[in-house]
């Protein structure tokens, strides 16, 4: 298959190629999109076949549903059994936006879409290429992540080529995603809503809403959740094709961990990555061993930046070829709390000793 890929304005995409890439989808047809979280990989979330395709491309588990892409609030209404007051409120708040909301599901919806579960999961996402592209195919959208599963996310379309060129029919080029990790996904259909996957929005945020959320154990670590009410809740994800070990603790203890282990894998023959934060590359830059790839993902002061640059930094050890990849931990607050739980499935549970 001949991938197209059309390069788009990201605030004022030119209208015929939004039209192109909407026949594509109305014609059961595979697109990749910029969102403002990581670009998406779309088909007509009412198309069974379509749906199917994407398992296949991507090489995705059965279990694992998908997040359904509406461009209003109507079409929300048209896949939702039921919209509790709290979630409209949510809505309003953060729609168009990097909010995901689980909600009771019409019995209309193709099983693949849901993974066989009684829910639907719901997101508007606010990216002009986007909405224009969903309104303009006059379909809901079911996109997950443009990426073989499991891989890190793609956060430019050069990663969806990467990963996806001569299997889908067409990327729409918006350039760099925004916010750089998925969407939070709330669970509405819990006693309290359910955090199932740290994003975007973060648990203050929410509070500042609704009030109390409480937070799905697979969100805050490791934990596997078998079989998974949301995207992003198997065990390993966002990984490169290197093992991935967590450096814990302070500045100055990741250094001399990430000194140690650096020495011992040379001495293997084994080649490190290691991702790092400014304020601790003279650190790393003055050991005896550095490693052969350092990728800086920006200041642990700017949460954001790092959630940007995060899986562009796990991808490019796989462009340098890397045995095995440091990490830096950061702390578990605000935005925070969406990365560590990135780096924990993309270590899958190893910790740098």
């Amino acid at each position: 298959m001949n991938t197209l890929h059309y390069k788009v304005h990201p605030d004022h995409p030119e209208p015929a190629v939004i039209a192109e890439a909407a026949g594509i989808l109305q014609r059961g047809g595979l697109v990749a999109f910029p969102t403002e979280t990581v670009y998406g990989l779309g088909a007509n979330a009412l198309d069974q076949a379509a749906v199917a395709r994407i398992f296949s491309v991507k090489e995705r588990p059965a279990d694992n549903p998908l997040i359904v892409h509406v461009a209003s609030l109507s079409q929300a209404g048209e896949l939702a059994r039921t919209v509790p007051e709290p979630a409209l409120r949510l809505m309003e708040a953060f729609w168009p936006g990097p909010l995901t909301l689980v909600l009771p599901a019409f019995g209309h919806i193709p099983a693949v879409v849901t993974a066989g579960l009684d829910t639907v999961a719901l997101r508007m996402p606010d990216h002009p290429v986007a909405l224009a592209l969903i309104a303009a195919a006059g379909v809901p959208v079911a996109a997950p992540s443009a990426n073989r599963s499991g891989k890190p996310s793609p956060t430019a379309a050069a990663h969806v080529l990467a990963d996806l060129a001569g299997r889908i029919d067409m990327v729409l080029d918006g350039g760099n995603a925004a916010i750089g990790v998925e969407s939070t996904v709330l669970d509405m259909t819990a006693p309290v809503p359910l955090i199932l996957r740290p994003g975007g929005v973060t648990r203050e945020d929410l509070a500042e809403v609704i009030g109390e959320t409480l937070y799905h154990p697979a969100a805050r670590a490791g934990i596997p959740e078998n079989p998974p009410r949301s995207p992003g809740m198997k065990y390993t994800h966002y990984a490169p094709e290197a093992d991935v070990y967590l450096l814990m603790g302070g500045n100055g203890e990741m250094v001399a961990t990430a000194g140690r282990l650096i020495r011992r894998w040379h001495r293997e023959g084994k080649r490190v990555g290691l991702l790092a934060s400014v304020e601790n590359l003279g650190g790393y830059l003055s050991l005896p061993d550095e490693p052969d790839h350092l990728a800086i993902v920006g200041s642990r002061e700017d949460l954001g930046a790092i959630a940007q640059n995060l899986y562009g930094a796990l991808r490019s050890c796989d462009h340098r070829q890397v045995d095995v990849v440091l990490a830096e931990t950061f702390p578990e607050r605000g935005l925070g709390v969406a990365i560590m739980n990135r780096l924990h499935r993309a270590a899958a549970g190893r910790v740098a000793e």
